[in-house]
């Protein structure tokens, strides 16, 4: 059972961000073990939640970073607690946000991981051996590289998809227009073009599927389930993920935003068209996609390194 916060006001806004926000769960989770740290932080220091002052921030901040936790993180740690003392603030609890004007240390920008063009390929196009496998096991998993790979989704977004539209739905493939409609980052909706293969891959599983869920499923009807016929969950695609990399030869372990990476990174290397992009990740600012050409360089360093007689160094 996860720990539970003792003040109430925690807990009111806990509940706030699930039944008001709809935030997801894992979001919940983190907002939810930022927010016990911050108590801990006022109880140890006998400060009521409500008087807590940038000072204290501050000299928390400090704190996080002395013991190794990287800018990155902190800054994630400040977003929950600035969101919190917000809506303190608009409940009336306080007259003004802590956090507001707290910053965290910069943090290098790491270059998301992508896979090169042909691993890509190589691990979207993997077959295991018949004798060796699940046929609904190896349906479902290569449907799940495709719609990656191939749409460049969320893992949110992709165990979000539903059979079929409905007013609940989070998202759904339209099969005769070879699009979906997934439900991103701030309630978002966008379409995005769903390939040929993903679509030859996801009609296999669909025929597949119905196996797993005789007797009849809630709705909305999830796409992807595991045996019992529930929607399938981001822990266990993570691992089945890294279990086919494996198997399909790829030396760097494969998640699912390295699949959404290689997507972004592989599209703008033919296309040059940051702008779309954007739109195909769903990202809000063109910043965000911007590191992408970062990773556009690289491609071209390599190619230097590799092509050009004045680019070898001398042994």
């Amino acid at each position: 059972m996860p720990v539970a916060p003792r003040d109430p006001l925690i807990q009111r806004y806990l509940d706030h961000i699930r039944y008001e926000k709809r935030l997801s769960e894992r979001t919940q989770t983190l907002y939810r073990d930022d927010l016990i740290d911050l108590e801990a932080r006022t109880t140890a220091l006998a400060v009521p939640i409500v008087n807590v002052q940038p000072a204290h921030i501050r000299r928390w901040v400090g704190a996080l970073n002395s013991a190794g936790r990287n800018g990155r993180g902190i800054a994630r740690v400040l977003s929950s607690w600035r969101g919190f003392y917000k809506w303190l603030g608009q409940q009336g609890q306080i007259a003004a946000n802590p956090v507001v004007d707290v910053r965290a240390p910069k943090a290098a920008k790491p270059l998301p991981k992508a896979l090169a063009v042909d691993v890509a390929v190589q691990l979207a196009d993997f077959e295991r051996a018949e004798a060796e496998i699940d046929p609904a096991l190896e349906a479902r998993d290569r449907c799940l590289v495709e719609l990656l790979y191939g749409c460049g989704l969320r893992l949110s977004e992709l165990l979000g998809l539903d059979i079929a539209a409905s007013k609940e739905a989070r998202g759904w493939v339209d099969m005769d227009a070879g699009e979906a409609h997934v439900l991103g980052k701030g309630a978002k909706w966008r379409r995005v073009p769903v390939g040929e293969p993903a679509l030859a891959s996801l009609r296999d599983w669909l025929v597949i599927r119905a196996a797993w869920t005789v007797g009849g499923e809630p709705s909305p009807v999830a796409i992807f389930v595991n045996r019992q016929g529930g929607r399938l969950t981001p822990q266990h695609t993570r691992l089945r993920l890294r279990q086919r990399g494996f198997l399909a030869g790829v030396a760097t372990p494969v998640h699912p935003h390295m699949l959404r990476h290689s997507f972004a990174s592989h599209v703008l290397q033919s296309s040059g068209d940051l702008r779309a992009v954007q739109e195909l990740l769903g990202h809000a600012s063109i910043s965000t996609t911007q590191i992408y050409t970062r990773l556009d360089f690289q491609h071209l360093a390599r190619i230097y390194d590799q092509a050009h007689p004045k680019a070898k160094k001398s042994s």
